[in-house]
């Protein structure tokens, strides 16, 4: 299974490198690359960086399906809840019960069944309900969202980022809250050391979303993906960047977590941008990973 998967993720960084190589043509210049918030040095990553007691803003991961992430993004002032593609309505209300706080949105990335399912079942059990997302196919939509739209959830305040490539429609929610670290749900479009299909986009789209849009926000941003894929996207990584230390490191760590059934989420773009070779695609090491050392900067 992982030699089909590194078949098939090998191509999409072909065609990303392929794409910034074809951009660097045109204007002739580079973006160097921030550095890391992380340290994968040990079994357990500092927990300033991994806690999700955001302050005022609080992320939880509600797994789904077999490898989906629902979220709670929660307004600790107001206890009230934005769903973050809630595809098990079940476990997401159950779990806002049990922290004592009311949903009063769905935000849904992109309309695949395994994000959007669930809206009509939580449209259902939370009538009025106001469900988000940027594509007219997603269940029960009730406010279709574009490039740099805003809207709140209690105090804290949500952009979204228009990101086709994945689908057409998919989206970024980005939240911030005055008194803590920022967060960004990446859907299918960004996950931990790699990215989503190319369903109905292309390269061109999948880099400006990577490393135009989500590159430019602060490094201590979490990214909250749409999936738990860390272990394979990190031993993709390291056939690309065998002595990549960061990539190695990260490896391990996740490893051990995976095994004692602990999620990986979230990262950081600032750990994305040292571990993620599609966010790395400037990198001389990951041309010459991906075979095309001619398209890498000095």
């Amino acid at each position: 299974l992982f030699v089909v998967v590194s078949i098939s993720v090998s191509c999409l960084l072909f065609f990303l490198l392929k794409e910034e190589i074809t951009q660097e043509e045109g204007n002739n210049s580079a973006t160097s690359l921030g550095s890391s918030v992380y340290n994968y040095n040990s079994s357990t990553p500092s927990s300033s960086v991994v806690s999700k007691d955001l302050r005022k803003m609080k992320v939880v991961a509600v797994p789904c399906w077999s490898d989906n992430y629902a979220y709670l993004l929660i307004d600790e002032e107001n206890k009230v809840a934005g769903a973050v593609d809630p595809v098990e309505p079940e476990k997401v209300n159950a779990e806002a019960d049990k922290l004592g706080v009311k949903i009063v949105a769905v935000l849904t990335t992109h309309h695949h069944a395994d994000h959007s399912s669930g809206n009509q079942g939580m449209a259902d059990s939370h009538p009025g309900i106001n469900v988000y997302g940027g594509d007219d196919r997603i269940p029960a939509l009730t406010k279709k969202v574009g490039d740099k739209d805003q809207f709140s959830i209690g105090n804290i305040s949500i952009q979204v980022f228009f990101t086709p490539c994945h689908t057409r429609g998919h989206v970024l929610y980005y939240a911030t809250h005055s008194s803590s670290s920022p967060s960004i749900f990446t859907g299918d479009t960004l996950f931990i050391a790699g990215c989503g299909r190319f369903f109905e986009g292309d390269a061109k789209q999948m880099n400006y979303a990577l490393n135009k849009v989500i590159s430019s926000l602060p490094d201590d941003t979490l990214v909250y993906c749409g999936h738990e894929y860390t272990v394979t996207n990190l031993k993709f990584a390291k056939t690309i960047e065998p002595e990549n230390k960061d990539v190695l490191s990260k490896l391990e760590w996740a490893e051990k977590k995976r095994k004692n059934g602990e999620q990986t989420i979230p990262s950081t773009i600032g750990e994305e941008k040292k571990t993620n070779p599609f966010m790395r695609v400037k990198e001389r090491s990951v041309a010459r990973g991906a075979k095309l050392e001619e398209g890498a900067n000095e």
